[in-house]
């Protein structure tokens, strides 16, 4: 049980979530950070959702790796992380069906996301289960972090509301000035909240900046 929550895998399931987060600091997975967060529903289905996969898609990758040739181990890794997409698609149709609409062709996509593909490539390949699924929950999580962040201004400036619920827009801020931003809403915005995150992670860490 020690080395299953040894000093490495706390490492290794730490570090995406803060210093090497995936978005903010190797600049993965951008895009979908663009089009799913101007509200925070489909963000944190998002977030989840590349969570799930990318770690039951390092764990698989990690349990056959020896077996895998060489020359094929890409077709591999994006049969299996395909498999995995259908299946969390088809869930959220099934039971979330408003989200899925919402999310439309960016679930798909997943299996085109940088970081599934690199962390696959990078650490499930050349390290064990456990490992990898640790690596792969971290990962995903460090993505989610910054999905929930983004959509979480975008829809409380944008619309004045969170989960659809009103927090801002009352007749009393209203009568003193206060208009919602219809400025958040637009993919632009994601991208400059993304930079000010970026931004802060290297501004905190000194040892992120270059010389």
């Amino acid at each position: 049980m020690g080395q299953l929550f040894s000093a490495k895998n706390k490492d290794v399931l730490a570090s995406p979530i803060g210093i090497n987060n995936p978005v903010t600091v190797q600049v993965l997975g951008i895009c979908s950070a663009l089009a799913v967060t101007a509200k925070l529903e489909p963000a944190v289905v998002m977030g989840l959702s590349v969570t799930i996969i990318t770690a039951f898609s390092n764990v698989v990758i990690s349990l056959i790796r020896k077996t895998i040739p060489n020359r094929i181990r890409i077709i591999v890794q994006l049969v299996v992380v395909a498999a995995l997409v259908t299946i969390v698609s088809e869930l959220l149709k099934a039971f979330a069906y408003d989200v899925s609409v919402q999310l439309s062709v960016y679930i798909g996509l997943i299996i085109t996301n940088c970081i599934l593909m690199g962390r696959l490539e990078a650490f499930a390949m050349s390290n064990g289960p456990w490992e990898s699924c640790l690596d792969g929950i971290g990962n995903g999580l460090g993505y989610a972090k910054i999905l929930v962040l983004v959509a979480f201004f975008r829809e409380l400036l944008g619309s004045g509301s969170l989960f659809g619920f009103n927090i801002l827009n009352y007749d009393a801020l209203k009568e003193m000035g206060y208009m919602n931003n219809g400025l958040m809403l637009m993919p632009p915005m994601a991208l400059i909240i993304v930079a000010c995150l970026i931004w802060y992670q290297r501004a905190k860490h000194k040892e992120l900046q270059e010389d």
